[in-house]
């Protein structure tokens, strides 16, 4: 081999390995298929939600703040750098679920009741892990990225994780109810 060759695939692998070790790329989201990242919606402010809010007023909820915002179009672009060009998006009823959901643009946006938060009705947690652990089941290994944007009760109900806002858990298909779990990817 040229030396030039073989010093530039030094530097690439290099370079592959500190971004790894530095935490810049979790090192299993390299291949996309089969890949889902399920994350908790961006930085709204406060917790919960007011008494008497409605899923289909967005004034009545909490909503993501300007920080948020940003915040979820930093987390798109995270994963697009780590190859997640398009995916298959679904996402909580709820609006700061909706907002993150569009900012992160890696496609159209699905709704999905079963992301929807049970903080003030624990007696749905069980109906609701019930179905989103069959859908993980039902997605096939080699299939293409998809996110689920929902709370901080669901994530932690998937996988004894409590992540902060905008925080997302990697998982990959396996075609059985409990996805391997790969990383983290943390809020920067």
């Amino acid at each position: 081999m040229p030396i030039p060759r073989r010093h530039t695939l030094m530097v690439l692998s290099a370079a592959a390995v500190l971004a790894v070790l530095g935490g810049a790329l979790p090192a299993a989201a390299v291949e996309t298929a089969g890949l889902v990242v399920l994350m908790r919606h961006a930085e709204a402010p406060g917790t919960g939600d007011p008494p008497g809010f409605t899923l289909d007023d967005c004034a009545t909820q909490r909503n993501l703040s300007g920080d948020g915002r940003a915040q979820a179009e930093r987390i798109g672009e995270r994963l697009r750098q780590l190859g997640i060009a398009k995916a298959r998006v679904l996402s909580s009823q709820w609006c700061r679920c909706l907002e993150t959901a569009r900012l992160l643009d890696l496609g159209p946006v699905k709704e999905m009741s079963a992301l929807n938060s049970f903080i003030r009705r624990p007696e749905e947690e069980k109906d609701k892990i019930t179905e989103l652990r069959q859908f993980l089941a039902d997605l096939p290994r080699d299939g293409q990225p998809v996110v689920l944007v929902t709370h901080q009760v669901t994530v932690t109900a998937l996988t004894g994780i409590f992540p902060a806002s905008g925080e997302a858990v990697l998982l990959r298909a396996n075609g059985t109810p409990n996805p391997d779990q790969l990383d983290r990817l943390p809020t920067r």
